[in-house]
């Protein structure tokens, strides 16, 4: 079984390079990593090179212009340019524990996707990890969410449970088959501004009868503080989100196709 890796970013290189140093201390590599890049200016293009040049496995930038909030579209477009069968979705502001690949790919099951947890970081430790690359422990200051920093295979065998519902889905720690993906069509491109395009996406992978395995201590994320994003955009993106619910939809018109497409051009 191979994994692709996609780490959305937006201008904040910063938090990138410690994403991507995480990724380089795995237990276990993906196969290649792919950056979403929902339109960041050219220094961020320019970090990705760097690493480009020493990083263990293919590194590979997908950028769009910059036209507002589009990470559903950003991600369907890197997503279409992977070459393996296992999905691992990131944000570039997630900082990860040397287990988080293996973790993910030994619970991977046909017929199932993963939702991961997250600790909070507080923006003192936000920036202590930055700038020292040093994960924080239990015994911590700054930390939200402290328990899910335990990684134990007995209590991640007790408490990760089937879950199919669209709560607590956070897409800044996730995972799907490829096969899935398509099935589904992907995330809808029509989500601009931020807010319920991973939920909708979400309800789609469960309506076409897939599980939700909600991944308890094991494969957390360490999540940076950062201002929260405007949630102008919340009713249009919610009426999305209740047109599928109300019709209990499993795909969407507009998703990854047109990018699968633009590859096989």
């Amino acid at each position: 079984m191979k994994t692709t890796l996609i780490i959305t970013t937006y201008n904040w290189k910063e938090a990138l390079g410690s994403v991507l140093d995480s990724v380089k201390n795995q237990l276990e590599l993906p196969d290649e990593v792919i950056i979403a890049d929902d339109g960041s200016k050219e220094d961020t293009a320019q970090l990705i090179k760097e690493y480009q040049n020493s990083f263990p496995v293919p590194l590979y930038h997908s950028w769009q212009k910059d036209d507002g909030f589009r990470a559903a579209q950003s991600r369907n477009k890197a997503i279409a340019q992977a070459h393996f069968e296992y999905i691992i979705i990131i944000d570039g502001d997630i900082v990860l524990p040397p287990s988080f690949v293996l973790d993910h790919k030994k619970h991977a099951v046909r017929g199932q996707f993963i939702q991961g947890g997250r600790v909070l970081l507080n923006q003192e430790c936000s920036q202590h990890v930055m700038n020292t690359a040093k994960l924080p422990t239990f015994f911590s200051s700054g930390l939200k969410n402290r328990k899910n920093i335990i990684n134990n295979k007995l209590l991640s065998s007790i408490f990760s449970k089937i879950s199919n519902s669209d709560k607590s889905t956070r897409s800044c720690n996730m995972s799907f088959w490829m096969e899935d993906i398509i099935k589904t069509n992907g995330f809808n491109n029509e989500f601009i501004g931020w807010g319920r395009e991973d939920s909708e996406f979400v309800l789609r992978l469960l309506n076409s009868g897939l599980s939700r395995l909600y991944l308890k201590f094991s494969g957390v994320g360490y999540h940076l503080f950062h201002n929260e994003n405007s949630r102008a955009s919340l009713a249009e993106n919610d009426a999305i989100l209740e047109k599928t619910i109300t019709e209990k939809l499993t795909r969407c018109e507009q998703g990854i196709n047109q990018f699968l497409e633009e590859q096989h051009d």
